[in-house]
């Protein structure tokens, strides 16, 4: 397997450098795509981290709950803060902030509650139950969707603008694309120090390791796996804003497709860690945006799920902790 694996990524890395000779120009406009893609899809991964590393449970439900998040920030769009094409800097920051609040916190809210009624009975039934039920949380979340928004796409206009920020040596790169980034990235850094230096992210580590042990301590573990629940409901739903702004349109399916996309990247840069999620949703952009995007010998669109997907299985077969190698306990 390490001599397949070097062979396959040294053919890889020849690829993107016949491409970047080809056109370096072309080859770093669409790495900044792919950089876009990568944000986007990290945003929702590291809801799946997160849940996993509290409860080892996958929470297929979550791509839903990232795509009533795209809803509601395309509802507060359009029907509360009437944002049009070319709308004033000043409409358009009070626009996303806003819409990022209500989609933050509605998805949060969501997330508590399917995890409270969905998953916390089932906390000690065997491992196939609460997947199971994860399914299903997922297709009732869709469906509520449909009866919401009906099965076509909710439009959402073009309001980000596409002027450049800089353009160098043919090389260009748009403020629609540096907003995500400047969306995505504060976030990732609360996120980073909520759980890293915040009392209440003390208390979702402990528990991480051993529940039993954490109660012990005094910690509230109901409360701490539903904060949990909380933070990765509002992460989806900043995800759903900038999906819906940046791609426009979002549908009751959005979610399914996407949440597997982060799911993969959750596990390919190793479930259950935070900087692994987030280097696993770049890498994933990365691939999509050079698959689709370059010219010499691509795949193309089609063959991009499959890529993906093959990379899910080939991680999990050969390499199940994920590219920075931290093995989840197999708790009981």
């Amino acid at each position: 397997m390490p001599f397949f694996a070097t062979l396959l990524v040294g053919i890889l890395i020849a690829w993107l450098v016949v491409n970047f000779v080809q056109g370096p120009a072309y080859f770093t406009t669409i790495a900044f795509i792919g950089l876009t893609n990568g944000a986007v899809y990290a945003l929702v991964a590291l809801g799946y981290t997160l849940v996993y590393g509290i409860l080892e449970l996958i929470n297929f439900a979550h791509g839903d709950v990232f795509m009533l998040g795209g809803m509601f920030s395309a509802t507060m769009v359009v029907s509360v803060f009437h944002l049009a094409p070319h709308a004033s800097i000043g409409a358009l920051v009070a626009a996303i902030v806003g819409s990022l609040f209500v989609a933050m916190a509605a998805c949060g809210l969501i997330n508590v509650a399917v995890e409270r009624i969905a998953y916390r009975p089932l906390r000690g039934a065997p491992r196939l139950a609460p997947l199971i039920t994860a399914i299903g949380m997922s297709f009732i979340l869709e469906n509520i969707a449909i009866g919401w928004k009906g099965p076509g796409y909710t439009a959402v206009p073009s309001v980000l603008p596409t002027s450049a920020v800089f353009s160098v040596s043919g090389i260009t790169y748009t403020w629609e694309k540096l907003i995500v980034v400047l969306i995505t990235v504060p976030v990732l850094l609360v996120l980073v120090w909520l759980v890293q230096k915040t009392r209440q992210g003390k208390a979702m580590r402990a528990t991480a390791q051993d529940r039993d042990a954490a109660a012990m301590m005094g910690i509230d573990v109901n409360r701490t796996i539903s904060f949990t629940f909380l933070i990765a409901g509002g992460l989806a739903g900043a995800g759903g804003l900038v999906y819906a702004l940046y791609f426009g349109q979002i549908r009751y399916d959005t979610g399914f497709q996407l949440g597997l996309i982060a799911f993969t990247a959750a596990v390919f840069g190793g479930i259950g860690n935070l900087p692994g999620a987030v280097l696993g949703a770049l890498v994933i952009g990365f691939i999509q945006a050079f698959n689709e995007g370059l010219t010499w010998h691509a795949p193309g669109s089609d063959w991009t799920e499959s890529i993906v997907f093959s990379i899910l299985i080939l991680v999990l077969v050969f390499r199940p902790e994920g590219l920075l190698g931290e093995r989840t306990p197999e708790g009981g």
